[in-house]
């Protein structure tokens, strides 16, 4: 009989035990899913910042990944579009079983999916993106790497208002992401006293800017500050240049960086473009330098912000699971996340709390030189 109620007991242990395990953990494998554009006008955004991800998993489970886990991340594609990312949210989840998702790319994308998240309780780490909607109110499941797109503004505004360049215009694309740029801008030039000489948009996907040009280059702007995705930013930097307009161009970081100088071939020089990581094209720091020798092992010789953002990302989600421990669980990699206070992954410092998810506030300016090449 004393057997009989052992065995019990030990089948209602290991019931227990299978009821409580966490999708998308076994005892040799964690898999991440990522949400991200990877067809369409947009898609070098998407597949840059899944390179820099795969790049630093590939080498971490060459050392034997985390904990006796390697790393699988799945990645579906949302066409930056906010119907698709809540499909590829869903099919992750539900048909993937991931653990957790990481590197998710856009702001009307990431709103869509935020409810899901919360809902179904997934983490969520390193969203390519800096809209406020996305950290205020405070969401437990969301960690971010990046500052923010108030960040990024108040630093281009600081820029040429230091310079003495007040006639600013505003080009965005009409969606969420483009309206917290607008609110940025918005917000550092309400700062000094300042408003924008002129605000036109262009919609999401599209490269028709004919009547932005128009409503812009009439107001006689000193400087542009663009809030879009590359291929659009592009079309309006060639268009206006070819009327003969001489102002400055400014981009902040979600641009795309080198894929916006690859659009704008010889009309690129001198754009200036905020950034959120350090500069990847030069050793100068210990994370740039690793970065730039895992992509060559991987056989990737082109470095770029987008690659070195999700490089990062890896990075910090990886260091979140080491200190979850062997006991692999949502919320224990919330609770280790939230204990990594001022870590420096190399000249990057990442900061979160139990209040706090927004991971860097860095920020930096580079413009775009000869044939195409970055310059702070």
């Amino acid at each position: 009989m004393n057997r009989i109620k052992k065995l019990a007991a030990l089948a209602m242990v290991c019931i227990a035990s299978l009821a409580s395990a966490e999708n998308g953990v076994t005892d040799k494998e964690i898999v991440i899913g990522q949400f991200a554009v990877i067809s369409g006008p947009a898609a070098q955004l998407g597949l840059r910042m899944q390179l820099g991800m795969q790049t630093y998993f590939k080498a971490i489970n060459a050392q034997g990944g985390v904990n006796g886990r390697t790393i699988r991340l799945v990645t579906r594609d949302d066409g930056y579009e906010p119907e698709k990312a809540v499909a590829a949210v869903k099919a992750l989840i539900n048909e993937d079983k991931v653990f957790a998702l990481a590197g998710s790319v856009g702001t009307p994308t990431g709103l869509a999916a935020l409810p899901i998240l919360t809902e179904e309780q997934v983490p969520l780490v390193g969203m390519f993106t800096g809209a406020q909607a996305l950290r205020e109110p405070f969401n437990r499941q969301v960690f971010h790497v990046r500052a923010s797109y108030f960040d990024e503004t108040e630093s281009i505004i600081q820029h040429l208002t230091t310079l003495g360049v007040k006639k600013i215009a505003v080009f965005y694309q009409n969606d969420a992401y483009g309206k917290a740029g607008l609110e940025g801008v918005t917000r550092a030039l309400d700062k000094r006293k300042l408003k924008p000489v002129a605000i036109s948009t262009v919609e999401r996907n599209t490269v028709d800017v004919a009547k932005a040009l128009v409503e812009i280059l009439k107001a006689e702007p000193e400087a542009v500050v663009q809030v879009g995705a590359y291929k659009a930013c592009a079309a309006f930097i060639k268009q206006a240049r070819a009327k003969g307009y001489g102002g400055q161009f400014f981009n902040v970081s979600f641009v795309g960086s080198t894929a916006l100088a690859e659009e704008l071939g010889d009309a690129g020089q001198g754009v200036v473009i905020s950034q959120v990581v350090p500069f990847p094209f030069a050793g100068k720091s210990a994370v740039v330098r690793e970065y730039q020798q895992r992509m060559i092992e991987a056989g990737q010789k082109d470095f770029d912000f987008s690659s070195l953002e999700g490089y990062i990302t890896a990075r910090v989600l990886t260091e979140g699971l080491r200190r979850t421990g062997k006991n692999l669980t949502r919320d224990g990699l919330i609770s280790a996340l939230e204990s990594m206070r001022d870590v420096n992954l190399g000249g990057f410092t990442v900061n979160y709390s139990a209040k706090d998810h927004q991971g860097s506030n860095f920020t930096d300016l580079t413009i775009i030189g000869r044939g195409g090449r970055f310059m702070h």
